[in-house]
């Protein structure tokens, strides 16, 4: 099968990795194969985080400029930062919540205005959901990777069934936070509309 390159971007705490990994496990338990690549300046809270991610016949997991398939944005300019990957007709999801950086606010910069990163991004499949706001509602924001993951599942392109997926969490996760997460996980599938 031709390799799916999905981009995941976000910053520390949010959950890239573990999303990933996720993801990862879920190729495996379907017998595809996968290589991931984490690239990241600080996996710190506030650090950059990007993971690079190729399913089905690749020989590396570096997603070149114009290869992503998919790009998950975990907050919206870590997103936009990455769209330099993606080609035209990629499917981007974005959780619309931001992550003001110390340094904006200690600087007096300003934040992008969020719509507009959204109109910018041109010629692309766009699904941006409160993904933040959804983790909030099952009661555990840290859960709000796994509502991204729903809405990744979704994506017509991604290569892997959502009940891999869920048998992934359930695998990757501490049984005692299965109910939270995987009430996630479908708000995210559900909120991914295409």
């Amino acid at each position: 099968m031709k390799p799916v390159a999905i981009v995941y971007a976000g910053v520390g705490g949010q959950g890239v990795l573990t999303a990933s990994s996720i993801v990862g496990r879920a190729a495996l338990l379907s017998n595809m194969n996968v290589v991931m690549s984490e690239v990241h300046g600080m996996a710190q809270r506030g650090g950059i985080v990007v993971t690079e991610m190729k399913i089905g016949r690749a020989r590396g997991p570096l997603v070149g400029n114009g290869e992503a398939d998919i790009i998950v944005g975990f907050e919206p300019v870590e997103a936009y930062r990455v769209l330099h990957k993606a080609k035209k007709g990629s499917y981007v999801i974005v959780n619309t919540e931001p992550i003001i950086p110390t340094t904006v606010s200690l600087e007096g910069e300003e934040y992008p205005d969020v719509n507009t990163l959204l109109e910018n991004m041109k010629d692309l499949k766009v699904v941006a959901l409160e993904a933040t706001e959804l983790a909030r509602k099952v009661g555990n924001v840290i859960a709000m990777n796994i509502v991204m993951l729903g809405a990744l599942t979704k994506i017509p392109v991604f290569p892997i069934k959502k009940e891999t997926v869920i048998e992934a969490i359930k695998r990757t996760i501490n049984p005692k936070y299965h109910e939270i997460n995987l009430r996630a996980f479908e708000l995210g599938y559900e909120a991914a509309n295409l």
